[in-house]
């Protein structure tokens, strides 16, 4: 018989998940955490819509609502999936998603690959995601992003960057993000204070850049859990109104 898992860590970029790993294995001392992967063939188009119903595909299995959370891209499914099945999720946790979710390093990389070759923007990136590292760290950064560029479900391309409007979530919602973080700057994580409710966290990790989660996996950890907590205590009192 399968546990059913009272946290989902959503993951749409299979190159990266090594640098979640720190922050999961502290959330699971807390709580049953499940990871669900989403990889995309290069012969496959972009399909947030396919995802999203994989996704539900997955959590019709359920029988409660679960804690969402994911990083960058996959904190962008988080959100759609939120939006339009609020009572499947407890809470929404998204870590360096702007008040523009759809905004992600491959924005930017596409951006610069304008006047820049594929290497020279890619080993940039490395630097710039991941802070000053010795050049077998640079390489192997470069290898595991460009990687990403063919296996992750970002919705940008050569061709065209994507964004979407800012709103909010029906369910209980932390943003986290990173003060040194060049990609979702401290600007873009203000954006979403027009939306929080009451109950809802919008927190900043003072170091880590972008991956500020890998970085500073106790900290960001501790903030979670409380967020969890506060939650959990939150839809006891209102259960006990309701009596």
């Amino acid at each position: 018989m399968s546990i059913v898992p009272d946290v989902l860590w959503i993951n749409t970029s299979p190159s990266l998940q090594c640098f979640h790993r720190p922050l999961l294995c502290y959330l699971s001392h807390h709580l049953t955490v499940a990871q669900w992967e989403y990889c995309q063939t290069q012969d496959e188009p972009c399909s947030l819509d396919v995802a999203l119903e994989l996704l539900h595909d997955y959590l019709q299995s359920c029988d409660h609502p679960v804690h969402l959370i994911g990083h960058s891209t996959s904190g962008l499914l988080g959100l759609l999936y939120a939006r339009r099945y609020p009572d499947k999720v407890k809470s929404l946790t998204l870590l360096a998603v702007g008040a523009d979710p759809a905004l992600d390093w491959q924005a930017h990389y596409y951006n610069h690959r304008k006047i820049m070759s594929c290497q020279r923007v890619l080993t940039s990136m490395a630097y710039n995601l991941f802070g000053s590292q010795d050049k077998c760290t640079i390489n192997s950064l470069i290898k595991r992003l460009q990687k990403d560029l063919y296996c992750s479900i970002s919705p940008h391309s050569f061709l065209q960057r994507v964004s979407l409007p800012a709103s909010g979530v029906p369910v209980p919602l932390m943003v986290c993000g990173g003060t040194d973080d060049i990609i979702i700057e401290s600007a873009d994580l203000q954006g979403w204070k027009d939306y929080l409710k009451a109950g809802d966290r919008l927190w900043l990790c003072p170091q880590g850049k972008h991956f500020f989660h890998y970085f500073q996996h106790q900290l960001v950890g501790e903030q979670i859990t409380d967020f969890w907590q506060f939650t959990h205590q939150s839809a006891l009192l209102h259960a006990s109104l309701l009596l």
